[in-house]
C-alpha cells in the first residue's frame, strides 16, 4: 500500500526557514517523480518542486526558485523540502505527491507547471504559516 506522510510544518516569521519531510512507503524513487505542492483556500493546488525518477534532475516553480531546495534520501525513502527566506505568501498547506510515468525531465512540464491530476499518490498535507 502506498502512503506518503508529511511532517515539519509550522509557524515562522518572514525570512525564516523550515524543512518539510515526506516519508514514502510502497514506492521507490527510481520509478516515480516525487514532488511538493501547496494550496491556499480558494485556489488550485500549485506544484512548486519535484525530483524526476531516479533523482535525474529537479524542477522548481519560479515562485520558489533560489529559496527552496528539494532533495531525497534513498536509504530512508524520504523526500525533503528545505524552505529558506520564507515570505507571508508562502503560507499554505504543503503536500507531497508521487507520479508514475508523467514526468522524466523539464521537457515534460508544460509552461503552466506541474499538473496535480498527473500525480497518483498524495499525502494529507502539513500547514506552513509565515507571519510578517
Amino acid at each position: 500500500q502506498v502512503q506518503l506522510v508529511e511532517s515539519g510544518g509550522g509557524s515562522v516569521q518572514a525570512g525564516g526557514s523550515l524543512r518539510l519531510s515526506c516519508a514514502v512507503f510502497g514506492i521507490t524513487f527510481s520509478d516515480y517523480c516525487v514532488g511538493w505542492f501547496r494550496q491556499v483556500p480558494g485556489k488550485e493546488r500549485e506544484g512548486i518542486a519535484a525530483i524526476y525518477p531516479a533523482g535525474d534532475g529537479t524542477y522548481y516553480d519560479d515562485s520558489v526558485k533560489g529559496r527552496f531546495a528539494i532533495s531525497q534520501d534513498n536509504a530512508k525513502n524520504t523526500l525533503y523540502l528545505q524552505m529558506n527566506s520564507l515570505k507571508p505568501e508562502d503560507t499554505a498547506v504543503y503536500y507531497c505527491a508521487a507520479s508514475a510515468g508523467a514526468y522524466y525531465s523539464d521537457y515534460d512540464v508544460n509552461p503552466e507547471g506541474l499538473e496535480s491530476h498527473l500525480f497518483d499518490h498524495w499525502g494529507r498535507g502539513t500547514q506552513v504559516t509565515v507571519s510578517s
